[in-house]
């Protein structure tokens, strides 16, 4: 099983990014998707995540309005849209699937983790 986040980069405050995370190596079937982020010194956070039919997602109130989550199935594909970023944002950004994701929105409901992919916003 793995999830193979890509995307992220260095970007001026104010712009854009779009992070992926590709599944393979089983069916996510039924699971929630997400992501969560970590900055030095600190706990990882949760950011957003979205149920498996894709119709219901979730944010952390720090990217509201700003972040997007979209899944599509038919690639085992979850992808977070970031706008209006801001110097805060600047994370390592990890990938998650779980059943109980949605529910809980946090670590706790994590089952597999996919390898971080570092945003970097500059100000």
């Amino acid at each position: 099983v793995q999830l193979q986040a890509s995307g992220g980069g260095l970007v001026q405050a104010g712009g854009s990014l779009r992070l992926s995370c590709a599944a393979s190596g089983r069916t996510f079937s039924g699971y929630g998707m997400g992501w969560f982020r970590q900055t030095s010194g600190k706990e990882r956070e949760f950011v957003g995540c979205i149920t498996w039919s894709g119709l219901s997602t979730y944010y952390a109130d720090t990217v509201k309005g700003r972040f997007t989550i979209s899944r599509d199935n038919a690639k085992n594909t979850v992808y977070l849209q970031m706008n209006s970023l801001k110097p805060e944002d600047t994370a390592v950004y990890y990938c998650a699937a779980g059943r109980d994701l949605v529910q809980v929105r946090s670590e706790y409901g994590v089952a597999y983790w996919g390898k971080g992919t570092l945003v970097t916003v500059s100000s």
